[in-house]
């Protein structure tokens, strides 16, 4: 299974960005989305998660300016980010919850994480 994240880029303060991370490979079923980001010198951090059932959960941080969605027929998951300040610079990465068949049990794949950059 390989998690691919895309559409990280450089914005300006207020601006908007959508990232994508779609999965490929044999899978069975994908239980829990989500969205984490890191910024340089700080520890890694939820900003978003979707479950199955298309239960949200945001960081209070991007609560009203971010919205995550999902896509199963696609594989994947979204991340609508408008009104970006420059604390939302760090990279981002997507985290899929895969069950891949009974020899291997659910766990978490990462993508490869993409980069954004507010400027202020």
């Amino acid at each position: 299974v390989q998690l691919q994240a895309s559409g990280g880029g450089l914005v300006q303060t207020g601006g908007s960005l959508g990232l994508s991370c779609a999965a490929s490979g044999h899978m069975l079923r994908i239980g829990d989305m989500g969205w984490y980001r890191q910024a340089p010198g700080k520890a890694r951090e939820l900003v978003a998660s979707i479950s199955g059932v298309e239960s949200t959960r945001y960081a209070d941080s991007v609560k009203g300016r971010f919205t995550i969605s999902r896509d199963n027929a696609k594989k994947t998951v979204y991340l609508q980010m408008n009104g970006l300040k420059p604390e939302d610079t760090a990279v981002y990465y997507c985290v899929m919850n895969i069950y891949r068949g009974l020899f291997d049990p659910s766990r978490d794949y990462w993508g490869q994480g993409t980069l954004v950059t507010v400027s202020s």
